[in-house]
């Protein structure tokens, strides 16, 4: 656990980098002939980078400490020298690894701290799940964002696990805390005000999530003290929100890429670009491997123009600045850690060699460490359904020959827009309509046994046949399933149950022809993240075959669900409008005709 006090200088070790700094004791580590990023100016200095132990001790010119058998050194002559990167927002869970496997992979690419809201976790194993993402032994630091609810909504939802509201604010004053991490932007009732004044005077940030809110309904949430944002995907967003004072953390997940609309139009976004940092929040194992991770970020804001000083320090100086962690990491400069990295062409953001804490901790994108994280043994079996599952259980009764029926479309990655479908009756239950890609969603209560089911209808995933079922569904981590027919949804739910979760895909035959097993929590593998990337790489190009055509399917479907990003959202409760937070009828009422009215 990354404690932010335990990462200073201990008296001792401040003793030292003194005595290192003024010249009377020799280093440890010496980068020798790199550009430095300046930490104060936006320049490349023609500096050496002085470490002793953890932390650098001073930057000299270029071979002023002279070389010497007791100290190593690091070749940076011809390359540029940077912090490691700062991924300012992520769920670990939806990366389907464990700290440590998100370590071997993410370090070794340049990201060598993360900001994480572990709310999957707090769902499943409460306030111990919260600590367990937060815990790993290889050299990636991790702090927190508090889970601010679980349950979300104790109306809207059974949830999981039940964190109490003491537990929340205490952790706000943790040391491993940066923020408190991000709520429902249309929840105005008490307890959340208490939550943000407490988040406050405990001197955290509040880490928002807008949801595409505008003007009065952005205004009143930002009023709250929230001071970042991570769903700005246009430029009218980014730039109304750093009028406001907020901190933009660009997303670049699985779900969407932000960095595209945002720097593509760079001339008007230029007035904001020292209010801009980088996050994945939402991208999985195979992403990550292929795209990269914060280093994806930076080679896209440089493509699209903007000068590399400046991405680069949007990938580690401003965000450290902002969240209050700069006394420690985030830029190159004396008593701070000696994390950097030495990269050979800034256009390509791929280090040459990655230095966590005074030590080398990969070379040319490969670790150097291995993962040596144990699991305790509560952190699997947790998918609970009954033994045998109600054949019935998707069922959507209805009389006459067609319904009128309300729907979502997906678009924008996980957002919903509501829309009415006319659908069959057939033997008076609800048909979907794969012709018209309107199917069937569902989400299941996979923590009480109960198997309890909230059922709507979706468009955008384009199955022909089948199902597709994951146990994943945000943010209570229930079952989320989306199929042409009951029969499929069903097989599909309970080959999850075999798998103890993860990701499955069947096919009109009921056949599994996809499956990527996450016996963590449901969410994650402790497996090498090769092995994670290549079963997601197999299941989405199975999922695709049946005729979905979203490129990551199984992340897009953790967020149908979702009920604080309009316009509904799903629990195992039933269908949610969420800019009133109550439950809505998924059949319309009225005689249908062909106009639909």
């Amino acid at each position: 656990m990354t404690e932010l006090t335990d990462l200073y200088p201990t008296a001792a070790e401040l003793g030292r980098l003194r005595a290192v700094a003024s010249g009377t004791e020799r280093p440890d580590l010496i980068v020798r002939g790199g550009l430095v990023q300046s930490p104060g100016t936006e320049e490349w200095l023609e500096r050496d980078v002085v470490i002793a132990g953890r932390h650098i001790a001073t930057l000299t010119p270029w071979n002023h400490v002279p070389a010497g058998p007791e100290v190593e050194e690091i070749d940076a002559t011809g390359s540029y020298v940077v912090p490691t990167f700062i991924d300012a927002h992520l769920h670990i869970e939806y990366t389907n690894l464990t700290p440590g496997e998100l370590a071997r992979l993410s370090v070794a690419r340049g990201t060598g701290t993360v900001l994480t809201d572990p709310n999957g976790a707090a769902n499943v194993w409460g306030a111990r799940g919260m600590d367990l993402l937060l815990s790993t032994g290889t050299p990636l630091h991790v702090f927190q964002q508090v889970s601010p609810t679980t349950p979300a909504s104790p109306t809207l939802e059974h949830g999981g696990a039940v964190i109490p509201e003491e537990v929340v604010r205490a952790r706000l004053w943790d040391p491993v805390t940066t923020t408190l991490g991000e709520g429902n932007p249309f929840d105005y009732g008490e307890v959340s005000t208490g939550r943000f004044r407490e988040a406050l005077v405990a001197g955290r940030r509040i880490t928002g999530h807008t949801a595409a809110q505008t003007e009065e309904s952005l205004w009143g949430y930002l009023a709250a003290g929230v001071g970042d944002d991570h769903n700005s995907a246009t430029v009218d967003e980014v730039l109304e929100r750093v009028r406001l004072g907020a901190m933009i953390t660009i997303m670049g997940a699985s779900l969407t890429d932000n960095t595209v609309p945002i720097f593509a139009d760079l001339d008007r976004v230029a007035p904001a670009l020292r209010s801009l940092c980088f996050c994945a929040d939402d991208k999985h194992a195979l992403d990550l491997h292929i795209e990269g991770h914060i280093d994806h970020h930076v080679r896209q804001a440089i493509r699209f123009g903007v000068d590399p000083q400046l991405a680069y320090r949007m990938a580690t100086t401003q965000p450290a600045a902002y969240y209050r962690l700069d006394q420690v990491l985030g830029l190159l400069a004396p008593s701070r850690l000696a994390d950097l990295q030495i990269i050979p062409e800034l256009a390509e953001v791929r280090p040459s060699v990655v230095v966590v804490e005074g030590r080398v901790a990969a070379r040319d994108g490969q670790a150097l460490f291995e993962n040596d994280d144990e699991l305790p043994d509560w952190a699997s079996g947790t998918v609970h359904l009954p033994e045998v599952l109600d054949p019935a259980m998707f069922a959507v009764p209805a009389s006459g020959d067609e319904a009128r029926v309300r729907a979502m479309a997906m678009y924008k990655g996980y957002f919903k827009r509501e829309f009415e479908a006319e659908l069959r009756v057939v033997d008076d239950l609800v048909q979907t309509d794969p012709s018209a890609d309107v199917l069937k969603i569902a989400v299941v209560d996979r923590h009480h046994g109960s198997a309890e089911t909230g059922i709507g209808f979706v468009q955008g995933f384009g199955l022909r046949e089948g199902a597709v079922a994951i146990t994943m569904n945000c943010p209570n981590m229930n079952i989320a399933v989306v199929g042409v027919d009951d029969a499929a949804m069903l097989r599909a739910v309970e080959e999850l149950r075999t798998m103890g979760g993860g990701f499955v895909t069947v096919d009109g035959r009921g056949e599994v022809v996809g499956r990527v097993a996450l016996p963590v929590g449901g969410m994650m593998s402790a497996a090498p993240f090769e092995e994670t990337a290549d079963a997601l790489q197999r299941a989405h190009a199975a999922t695709h075959a049946l005729g979905c055509h979203i490129p990551s399917p199984y992340i897009i479907l953790s967020f149908v669900g979702l009920y604080v990003v309009p316009d509904l959202g799903l629990t195992e409760l039933g269908l949610i409008d969420t800019a009133s937070q109550s439950f809505v009828d998924v059949l319309l009422p009225g005689a249908v005709d062909r106009c639909g009215s």
